[in-house]
């Protein structure tokens, strides 16, 4: 099986998440190339010192859009964004380009945990 490269992006409310989630499945994670919006790949960082993580600028100041070209450009395998669904977000239509991208080209996308550790498990097959 070829080496998948995950784009990782969490809301502020959900960073903690994120991060507890990448820790727990951190040894089927390792082998991914990993690529993460700057808050959320410094949080993931934090907590998994051994990951190598390309951490790109904060959503709100484009990373939202570099992950987005990076799906364009066929170089995201699966994209984990965990919401916050209760929350303003200033920059809204990032958060929705990014969606629509996922959803054009094709790929899985994990918007909440329960999710995200099912679309994990299925690597394992």
């Amino acid at each position: 099986m070829k080496q998948l490269t995950l784009a990782l992006v969490a809301h502020d409310a959900k960073k903690n998440d994120m991060a507890d989630f990448v820790a727990m499945f951190e040894n089927d994670i390792r082998p991914c190339t990993l690529f993460a919006t700057g808050t959320t790949g410094g949080r993931i960082m934090e907590r998994c010192p051994a990951l190598s993580v390309t951490r790109l600028k904060s959503g709100p100041l484009g990373g939202d859009q570099q992950i987005g070209a990076l799906i364009a450009e066929g170089r995201i395998d699966a994209l984990f964004f965990f919401v916050d669904p209760l929350s303003p977000h200033p920059h809204d239509v990032d958060v929705k380009a990014l969606m629509r991208l996922a959803l054009v080209y094709n790929i899985p996308m994990a918007l909440n945990r329960a999710t995200a550790e099912r679309l994990i498990e299925s690597f394992r097959d």
